[in-house]
């Protein structure tokens, strides 16, 4: 078997679940709620927008313009800025300008009791990528990921409902690698485990040793994340619920439930169950990687039965919650990012996710719509301080 460092790594992976042995549970900060917000960004050659120097209100941003002219490009910049990649792809391989052999970030924010805060970014076609918060350049990138907390809902998040179950695995795990930094360890270490399992159940003469090996260092990681998203799904559905209540003025009803090979049986004793099917096979048949949400609407599959408002709904409703619980965690407002909302929303829909949106305390908002006029009601409802935006082939100017 060529697999040369398979028991070095597996010696690796001993080490982290002893570090990480007992799940740590979510903990909300005990600090003083503040709105952080992005004052000023700067742009060069990101997506189709070639320059850009913009200064952004702290409440409410309206950003309108024709499909393809580039509004999306600039809650992604913003986006990219607190999470360090791209909201619609996890390359960095699309975010240049065309013909561009690098991108440049730069976002200054104001923080709690006024101090303010840079970080900058830059990717370089060909693979180098840099990201600074002040002069300092970040060792890890994942040190950056909780400072400035962001929710983005986007016509994209259809994929939640229709789409595999792989999407709303990533959906989970967004927020909890955003949540919880043990999470984050344990579910890389358990994918790459099982990476170098399925390689050993492909092999011919597989040593069931070895595979066991595998699988008594697998379920640790595996109790952890399984844990942890019935945890996160414990604490989602009630604010999912009450929010599509309020979206739908209680007209129907909706569910969100958490499922797992994990639900009624543990790791070990799932990795032996499966194990005689999985030689047959050649591949680790059951386990986290399976995990699924599952959406209901009156008690029917929410992805059958849900008109497009009301899947719409639902995923307002399950952006909603997100915001809230981030919230509850960091202590601090979420910027929050509203691409094209309003389409398919009818207007009581959208009088209601503007008020449940100003009952939620929110920070700094951006909204972008091609309907300049339905923009201009929607940032008189708000009655807040508010900046408009036109964008027309990658060139923003403000109004």
């Amino acid at each position: 078997m060529a697999s040369e460092g398979v028991f070095a790594f597996l010696t690796q992976s001993a080490n982290l679940q002893q570090k990480w042995e007992s799940p740590r549970l979510f903990r909300t900060f005990v600090a003083e709620d503040f709105n952080m917000f992005l004052n000023r960004v700067i742009l060069h050659d990101f997506k189709n927008i070639a320059e850009a120097d913009l200064v952004f209100s702290p409440k409410v941003n309206c950003i309108y313009g024709s499909n393809g002219a580039g509004k999306t490009n600039l809650l992604d910049a913003v986006y990219y800025l607190s999470m360090t990649k791209s909201y619609f792809s996890s390359s960095d391989q699309y975010v240049y300008a065309f013909g561009a052999e690098e991108t440049t970030l730069c976002g200054i924010y104001q923080m709690d009791g006024g101090t303010e805060e840079k970080v900058s970014a830059s990717v370089r076609r060909g693979g180098e990528k840099t990201f600074r918060r002040g002069a300092k350049a970040y060792a890890r990138f994942s040190e950056h990921i909780g400072l400035l907390p962001v929710v983005m809902v986007s016509p994209l998040d259809a994929g939640l409902i229709n789409d595999a179950g792989e999407d709303r695995r990533k959906y989970l795990n967004f927020i909890l690698s955003q949540t919880d930094r043990a999470y984050l360890q344990h579910i890389q270490a358990y994918n790459q485990l099982l990476l170098q399992r399925n390689r050993l159940l492909k092999e011919d003469q597989a040593i069931p040793e070895l595979l066991d090996t595998f699988s008594e260092r697998m379920s640790p990681h595996a109790a952890y994340v399984h844990r942890a998203r019935r945890e996160l799904c414990d604490r989602l559905r009630p604010m999912v619920r009450e929010f599509y209540s309020a979206l739908s003025q209680g007209r129907e009803s909706v569910d969100l439930a958490y499922r797992s090979d994990l639900d009624d049986t543990t790791p070990e004793a799932l990795f032996a169950r499966e194990a005689e099917k999985e030689r047959v096979l050649r591949y680790t048949t059951a386990g986290i990687q399976r995990d699924d949400l599952l959406f209901r609407l009156d008690g029917h599959p929410l992805r059958r039965c849900g008109s497009q408002g009301q899947q719409k709904s639902f995923l307002l409703a399950m952006k909603l919650a997100q915001f809230r619980f981030v919230r509850e965690i960091y202590g601090q407002t979420p910027i929050l990012l509203l691409d094209d909302v309003f389409d398919k929303l009818d207007m009581q829909r959208v009088e209601d996710l503007l008020a449940l949106v100003s009952t939620l305390d929110f920070g700094q908002i951006f909204l972008t719509d091609s309907n300049k006029v339905r923009l201009d009601k929607v940032a008189r409802t708000m009655d807040a301080p508010c900046r408009n935006f036109f964008v027309e082939s990658g060139k923003i100017s403000a109004e």
